[in-house]
């Protein structure tokens, strides 16, 4: 494995780890309140993109951060419209 391949590795790993505890918080509370919907809508479409586009460059650790990233946004998403 290439130096730059693990730092993108690392780098994915530390973003995508950052949504857990949030998704935790907000399940466990069962509120959303405080999060915004329009916040994590765009983000979760920039995340779809940067997905798509990793698939596109073959680069698996794009590919691996965005995927896992894009279902903890889309779950926070699913509990923000759902815990009211």
């Amino acid at each position: 494995m290439e130096n730059n391949e693990l730092i993108g590795l690392v780098a994915g790993t530390l973003t995508t780890v950052s949504f857990v505890p949030q998704v935790l918080k907000t399940w466990k509370s069962r509120s959303a309140k405080d999060i915004s919907l329009g916040m994590f809508l765009m983000f979760s479409l920039g995340v779809a993109l940067w997905l798509i586009y990793g698939i596109g460059i073959s680069s698996m650790p794009v590919i691996l951060a965005n995927a896992i990233t894009l279902v903890l946004a889309i779950g926070i998403i699913l509990m923000k419209v759902t815990f009211k």
